[in-house]
């Protein structure tokens, strides 16, 4: 008896060995679907598990391994500290975006129980998730200063606010004149005149190291420092670094050639080279460190970095870029008055030009908050001495809610002209130095108005400047009361 072709094909024992494990599998499956899926719905990743968290952190991201009921897991999320923000969804992801930077120097949980999956009101299975907690931490609030009194003087030092550790970076035979933090805390650009003859006009660059390690603690290693840019040919003046710390720019005039003055670029190992642009005044990198804004003419251009290029964008109206947003999108800028009174602008770029206030004195400064919603600023009132008919500039710091325009007055500062301020990343405190008036002369008070620090301003206060850390809250930022600390100098920067 001849076997059918199907039957010979059943007859070889691979074939059968196939077959029954097609069964099997279709039973399998038919199980499967009968009695459900019962693992619990679980967190897949959490994109900032174990990392250590800065301002430039926008938001994270939780993965599960199946759609979740969104409601569920929006409402059973907590953090430890409390970190509020906004969720959005998209499948089985899930996007988090505090309002605020998390503040430095902390420790956070995020935690996850008691949510179910989309399918699970339906099937009449619920089961809650896997509780989940992760975690993730800041960077410790350093701040950077020039010192301004005794063997500090001149000196680039850096402070932890948690350890109270400070470290002078610079040797005693530089005067620092300015600097500019790297996004990475692991080296600051500064600007720097020899001990010797101490002539602003022979400003050098220089590179240090900070010492911070990856666990953001100070090490026992010593600076090191690395010169950037000479003096024997062009005088170097202002200076800034791109947000990326990848570009720095320096206006420069030559020694030789009467009148060839500019910027220059430097950028990773590469040799300074001119951009041959139009001269102009103050400058400074825009967020995405690609162009840079300067003043011009009677208005602010916009460069990108490239010889002889072209301005991207001109604003005519406006006398130089105070500030950009953490975001790019805006920017606060000054407008001098024919009146001869001085006006800040919010300038975005959907092309918004709004007066935020106009005032007769002076706009010393203005900076954003992390969420963009205040610009600080340093104002001063002209004030009028009768028994000597002559007039003063008196200054104080300011918040401006941008929406509404209010300011509100935080902080009434002495007579003086060199202040300068910094909000930290995170947005919970203004670092800045003021005056400290005194009746009576003392040593520490002779020292900060040697040819040094006159050479540097010589507007410069015989009183010294000491640093001020005022707390911001939230709910009533009048009340807040600020922290005087037991250091003198200039220049104070919170490190990125």
């Amino acid at each position: 008896m001849q076997l059918s072709p199907r039957f010979k094909l059943l007859s070889q024992p691979l074939d059968r060995y196939a077959v029954g494990l097609v069964v099997l599998l279709s039973i399998a499956i038919a199980i499967l679907l009968w009695v459900g899926d019962r693992t619990a719905p679980q967190v897949k990743e959490f994109s900032w598990q174990g990392q250590r968290i800065d301002s430039t952190n926008i938001s994270f991201a939780l993965t599960f391994n199946r759609p979740m009921d969104r409601d569920s897991v929006e409402k059973n999320l907590k953090f430890e500290p409390p970190l509020t923000g906004k969720i959005s969804w998209s499948s089985r992801r899930m996007s988090y975006t505090p309002i605020a930077p998390a503040t430095y120097g902390k420790s956070y949980q995020v935690k996850l129980e008691n949510a179910y999956d989309r399918f699970a009101s339906e099937s009449g299975q619920k089961k809650a998730i896997e509780p989940f907690t992760g975690s993730f931490t800041t960077p410790n609030p350093y701040f950077a200063y020039i010192g301004s009194q005794g063997e500090d003087k001149g000196r680039l030092i850096i402070y932890n606010t948690l350890q109270k550790e400070k470290r002078v970076l610079t040797p005693a035979n530089l005067t620092v004149l300015d600097f500019r933090v790297y996004p990475d805390r692991q080296k600051i650009l500064f600007g720097a005149i020899d001990g010797v003859g101490k002539n602003l006009l022979d400003q050098k660059l220089y590179v240090v190291t900070t010492g911070i390690d990856r666990e953001d603690h100070l090490t026992s290693n010593q600076p090191t420092i690395k010169p950037i840019l000479g003096s024997d040919d062009y005088q170097n003046f202002k200076f800034d670094l791109s947000p990326d710390g990848k570009n720095i720019l320096v206006q420069r005039l030559s020694r030789q050639q009467v009148g060839r003055y500019g910027l220059w670029l430097i950028q990773e190992d590469k040799p300074a080279r001119s951009l041959e642009n139009q001269p102009g005044g103050d400058f400074m990198f825009t967020p995405d460190s690609a162009s840079v804004a300067i003043a011009q003419g009677e208005g602010v251009a916009i460069l990108p970095l490239e010889p002889q290029a072209p301005p991207l964008d001109f604003l005519p109206r406006f006398g130089t870029v105070l500030s950009f947003g953490r975001s790019g999108t805006q920017a606060a800028t000054v407008k001098f008055n024919k009146d001869y009174t001085r006006s800040l602008y919010l300038v975005n770029n959907q092309g918004l030009q709004k007066e935020l206030t106009k005032i007769s004195g002076s706009i010393l400064g203005a900076q954003f908050d992390p969420q963009e919603k205040t610009i600080y600023c340093l104002l001063t009132d002209v004030e009028q001495d009768p028994a000597k008919n002559i007039f003063r500039e008196k200054p104080y710091l300011a918040a401006i809610n941008l929406e509404s325009a209010q300011l509100k007055r935080l902080l009434e500062l002495p007579s003086q002209r060199e202040i300068q301020f910094s909000i930290a990343p995170d947005g919970e405190s203004i670092l800045l130095n003021s005056a400290i008036p005194s009746s009576e002369p003392t040593n520490s008070q002779n020292n900060a108005d040697d040819s040094a620090q006159a050479t540097r301003n010589p507007r410069t206060p015989k009183a010294p400047t000491q640093l001020i850390i005022l707390p911001l809250n939230s709910s009533s930022t009048a009340s807040a009361q600020p922290e005087v600390l037991s250091m003198f100098g200039t220049f104070p920067r919170w490190l990125p």
